[in-house]
């Protein structure tokens, strides 16, 4: 007997509600805003490190499109890694931290550059901040895409923001809508966030 070929499996996404998430947002950042504030990191960044061979982590998976960005931008020597930290996992809240990639054992001794998507309430940055240096590090930095404006403290200030954005929901650019449109090349926001 054959496999029920019309069911649906639970665990891929519907493409419908992807369209949907799409339909109900309103462009934050355009493509072109994206690009001249990671042109711009880049010029800061290559200053900061010109005389240090630092080590740059990306952050997963919201990291990579700012990553693949910037790092061709940066005429330097460096080593490259990546961990990975969530604290959303597909929801639109924030929850406990998860590390599915802890940092690397090399950082010892290293001056290390954190890229990361987005720096929201700051919980997570801190966490990989205290980690490093519980590790090792001889310096910290990070480098984000974009901060959300908030009206509280963050526990941790990014040393280079690409763009700074209002208190919304947003994705695209890395950031993800439960999963959904990390691909875009421009930062929307869901409307009624």
């Amino acid at each position: 007997m054959g496999a029920d070929l019309s069911r649906v499996d639970a665990d891929v996404p519907d493409p419908k509600e992807s369209w949907a998430f799409l339909e109900n947002s309103d462009p934050i950042s355009s493509a072109g805003d994206v690009a001249s504030a990671i042109a711009r990191l880049g010029v800061e960044i290559e200053r900061q490190f010109k005389d240090k061979y630092p080590l740059v982590l990306v952050v997963m998976g919201g990291a990579v499109v700012f990553a693949g960005q910037l790092l061709p931008r940066l005429r330097l020597p460096l080593d490259l890694d990546y961990i990975h930290a969530t604290r959303y996992g597909t929801g639109t809240t924030g929850g406990g931290l998860a590390w599915r990639v802890e940092p690397p054992r090399g950082v010892r001794g290293r001056a290390v550059l954190v890229l990361d998507d987005i720096l929201d309430g700051g919980h997570t940055m801190c966490a990989i901040r205290d980690r490093l240096l519980q590790l090792g590090a001889a310096s910290f930095h990070c480098a984000v895409l974009v901060e959300k404006i908030l009206q509280k403290e963050k526990p941790i200030v990014a040393d280079f923001v690409g763009l700074r954005i209002p208190d919304r929901f947003v994705f695209g650019c890395g950031m993800d809508a439960k999963g959904f449109w990390r691909n875009l090349p421009e930062i929307r926001a869901m409307r009624g966030s």
